[in-house]
């Protein structure tokens, strides 16, 4: 999730050259870079590391700048590469007009500006003193190109450009909601897998009672053994509070599913874990409950319809089988040790402290990603090129990062090794080995630099 919104995320939304440009769209263009850099030059920036200094302190803070530094789709278009020379000689003027101004009283006010705080203040800015300076729009008209309308539509792209922000924050927000549902998507497998455990039972239930009463049934038929239906195990879960609570709250069933339903019991019956399991003599709960165990392990969880089910029902499922499955089967055990019916199912989260990991690893990593992404290239090989690795591998690691920092009651060797096997199977087949590595040479200049204590 982190990786499909690092991925598209940009802090702002950066105009496109538009196709078949008038005059008016040509130089609306021109100027709405001219704009953002001679923005970004009164916040300090020195965007062509020429020898020229700027000295604009008191604008040097601003997170809108940083944002807009540090987008590449604006670094890399190549208006925004060249110089605004002309502009350089009225940066100063303008600078003590903006900080003698009341916007800028008002801004200072604020103890940790965040961007939300800087567009405000620079839409401002821009309407009410960059806009109406006579000596801006002087220079701007030194411009051959130079049109009113293009002049107009320039100053507008970028206000639409700043508004962006908002949007982003929208995006931030939808993320987050979509990792609260994957999360509680998890635990709903979770219980899934127990229903189907329930409606697999049932299913063959109604088999053998519809065999008594077919035209000339057996003696098998009148008298079946019923040791798969009257599993102790199945029973259990029947009874469990925990289970009945969860699916009254939460309607889950596989009612729409009975042609699965019916080829995956097939699959169970023809079974040798099946076969040896109703012809043994001995029964007992510990017995019914290794049956299942094995029955999951063996045939459902590697069984490829069960898997496009899953795939079906929630895009987060194949993901979430693995540790899911390790969770019932860690129920079963515990259902195989005690004779309490209302055995105490595996809870979402353990405390508060476990259900708020998931959400603070997420935030702190977005907000830090660039803090962490600069960690990691300061350790890159000279023979790798930090912009040709695998954009996951630097995902994993950023949280790997994240979690060594914010968590200090978390080892070190826990979070590597989670992370090294993370790798292996969301990346590359070398790159548990790469991530290691480097993970090893950050954790060493964390300690050296007195910000990791652990």
């Amino acid at each position: 999730m982190l990786y499909s919104y690092l991925l598209t995320r940009s802090e702002f939304k950066i105009e496109e050259m538009p196709v078949d440009a008038s005059r008016d769209k040509k130089y609306a263009y021109s100027l709405y870079f001219d704009l953002i850099l001679f923005i970004l030059k009164l916040s300090g920036y020195n965007i062509h590391n020429d020898n020229s200094k700027c000295h604009l302190d008191a604008l040097s803070n601003s997170k809108l700048a940083k944002a807009l530094i540090s987008n590449e789709e604006l670094r890399n278009n190549s208006l925004f590469k060249r110089n605004i020379a002309n502009f350089d000689s009225i940066l100063p003027s303008i600078y003590k007009i903006i900080i003698s101004s009341s916007a800028f009283k008002d801004y200072s006010k604020i103890s940790s500006p965040e961007i939300k705080d800087d567009v405000i203040f620079w839409n401002i800015i821009l309407r009410t003193i960059i806009l109406k300076n006579e000596s801006f729009i002087n220079e701007a008209r030194q411009n051959s190109a130079f049109t009113v309308k293009g002049f107009e539509l320039g100053v507008q792209m970028v206000i639409d450009t700043f508004n962006s922000y908002s949007e982003t924050r929208t995006s931030l927000k939808d993320a987050q909601k979509a990792l609260s549902k994957a999360l509680n998507k998890s635990y709903e497998l979770y219980f899934y897998v127990f229903e189907l455990i329930v409606e697999l039972t049932q299913m063959q239930t109604k088999r053998l009672d519809a065999a008594k009463t077919k035209y000339l049934p057996s003696d098998e038929d009148l008298n079946p053994n019923t040791r798969f239906i009257d599993n102790q195990l199945v029973k259990f879960i029947e009874s469990n509070d925990d289970f009945k609570n969860y699916i009254s709250s939460n309607p889950i069933s596989w009612n729409d599913d009975t042609l699965f339903l019916k080829s995956l019991l097939d699959k169970i019956l023809t079974s040798d874990i099946y076969a040896n399991y109703m012809s043994s003599t001995y029964s007992d709960c510990k017995s019914d409950c290794d049956f299942w165990k094995n029955i999951l392990k063996t045939i459902v969880f590697n069984d490829e319809d069960f898997l496009n089910i899953l795939e079906e029902k929630s895009s987060y499922w194949n993901d979430d089988l693995h540790i899911i499955g390790t969770f019932v089967i860690k129920t079963i055990k515990q259902f195989s040790n005690s004779t309490n019916a209302n055995l105490s199912l595996i809870p979402q989260y353990k405390n508060i402290d476990d259900e708020n990991f998931g959400p603070c690893l997420f935030a702190d990593t977005i907000t830090n990603f660039e803090i962490y992404r600069a960690y990691i290239d300061k350790f890159i090989s000279e023979q790798w090129d930090s912009e040709r690795l695998a954009f996951m591998d630097i995902i994993i690691m950023s949280v790997a990062i994240s979690e060594m920092l914010i968590f200090p009651s978390i080892p070190l060797p826990v979070t590597l090794n989670e992370y090294i096997e993370i790798a292996n199977s969301y990346s590359t087949s070398k790159s548990g080995q790469f991530i290691n590595g480097i993970l090893y040479s950050v954790i060493n200049y964390l300690k050296s630099e007195g910000k990791l204590n652990k």
